[in-house]
């Protein structure tokens, strides 16, 4: 889709250029017969979220008619997802997501490892709000609905949205040396002792047991992580590490992954690139760069087949 690689660059600058009633004006004219998709969808990628709120209510006092459904009327395919997408308030569209991922067939588990691990516990508790709000239920109760095991038992600690905001220098040692003991240390894993730690410290706390560990036994953490787990609680577990990490390079790697499968994951790049568009978008493709030898915009566009993530 030629559309990928000009929502790359249109969020990357989100609310750099803005003035409401010259884009009324524009919106009222090409959304009309002879839609110009590509004028709509830089018009408004490039705004922040706030601003095509404020767009939205303005048009439906000029025009009588709500944007979002003028729009739709007009486009179809993934443009129209996106178009509806760039238009949901970020805790909504997070919201929206995680409500789509375990009410349809089946739960979509990458999607609820991708917001869970990577979201702050302000936003995670927005969230909550706004998906009781909108859905009528309690998320933690849905996500328990569907989930089971320890994979869950972490998924419900960071639903809490408290993990520590500080680094306490005194448990860096025995955090490191209790994930050993719990993993390589020992015949069988204390799945439990690895969600105590990495379902409450704080980032940059993690980094230092991430370090202190490596001292301690000579190899990474992910390393033992996927030696001793399997299956969901394994991709949560890698994904709270790689956040802890670093997010952009984080959402980075999701990214590649999603361009190397049996052709693009669309919904992935499309949730990836809306809702990191005003946090760090810019990161998150200076880290694709340098992790890939590439740019985010050129691998974008470049068709894949099936098998060429496993080759990298």
């Amino acid at each position: 889709m030629q559309n990928r690689g000009k929502l790359v660059l249109a969020c990357s600058c989100a609310g750099q250029f803005y003035e409401c009633v010259t884009e009324l004006n524009a919106l009222h004219l090409i959304s009309g017969p002879g839609t110009d998709e590509d004028a709509i969808l830089m018009l408004l990628a490039a705004r922040s979220n706030d601003q095509r709120q404020q767009i939205k209510a303005a048009y439906k006092k000029a025009y009588g008619k709500d944007l979002v459904g003028a729009l739709k009327s007009e486009l179809g395919g993934l443009l129209e997802s996106v178009i509806v997408a760039l238009m949901t308030p970020p805790d909504s569209y997070d919201a929206s997501q995680l409500h789509k991922a375990i009410k349809g067939a089946g739960t979509n588990d990458e999607v609820l490892i991708e917001i869970l691990a990577s979201r702050t516990g302000e936003e995670i508790k927005r969230i909550i709000k706004v998906y009781k709000t909108e859905f009528g239920g309690k998320l933690e109760k849905d996500i328990c609905g569907d989930t089971s095991g320890h994979y869950q038992k972490l998924l419900v600690i960071l639903l809490q949205g408290n993990r520590e905001e500080e680094v306490d220098e005194g448990k860096i040692e025995n955090d490191a040396e209790d994930l050993y003991a719990a993993g390589e240390g020992k015949f069988g894993t204390d799945e439990e002792k690895f969600i105590a730690i990495l379902g409450n410290r704080s980032a940059e706390h993690l980094r230092k047991v991430f370090a202190a560990y490596k001292k301690l036994c000579g190899s990474d953490i992910e390393d033992s992580i996927r030696g001793e787990t399997a299956g969901n609680l394994e991709n949560l577990l890698l994904a709270v590490v790689k956040c802890a990490r670093g997010v952009p390079e984080y959402f980075a790697e999701v990214l590649f992954k999603s361009m190397r499968r049996a052709g693009t994951d669309d919904d992935a790049l499309m949730r990836i690139m809306v809702s990191r568009s005003e946090v760090d978008m810019l990161d998150i493709r200076a880290s694709f760069k340098k992790m890939h030898g590439a740019s985010l915009h050129t691998t974008i566009q470049v068709p894949h087949t099936a098998g060429e993530e496993e080759k990298q």
